[in-house]
């Protein structure tokens, strides 16, 4: 079965380039959100394997999205999207509970390790 993937990014071109990776290499993409707030939402909705998650975005950062999320569902597998210069963040989200981080622009190989690490 295919493992089930919510992708986060206040970017829709950012959310579409992730999705398209994963895609095209057996994952299925069964929901996208814009914000943190909507990130919460839609993983108790959709209840997904995986979430790739923005650092930087509207209304809910990425981070206190994975703090959320963690308090839903602790054993959640959140990976972190950043661009450069945001290590401190990252440090951050990976302390909430993210399991990885990839750093935009994003380069298929790097998204794939990235999932296949977090899922295990």
């Amino acid at each position: 079965m295919a493992v089930r993937v919510l992708v986060v990014d206040d970017a829709a071109f950012m959310r579409m380039m992730v999705k398209d990776i994963l895609s095209k290499n057996g994952y299925e993409v069964v929901g996208e959100a814009e914000n943190g707030m909507k990130a919460v939402e839609k993983y108790q909705e959709l209840k997904p394997d995986l979430t790739t998650m923005d650092i930087t975005m509207p209304e809910m950062d990425g981070i206190s999205a994975v703090k959320e999320i963690k308090k839903i569902d602790p054993n959640a597998k959140i990976v972190m999207c950043s661009a450069m210069g945001q290590q401190a963040m990252v440090i951050e989200a990976i302390q909430a509970g993210a399991r990885d981080f990839i750093v935009k622009p994003f380069q298929a190989d790097r998204v794939l390790e990235a999932v296949r690490k977090a899922v295990g």
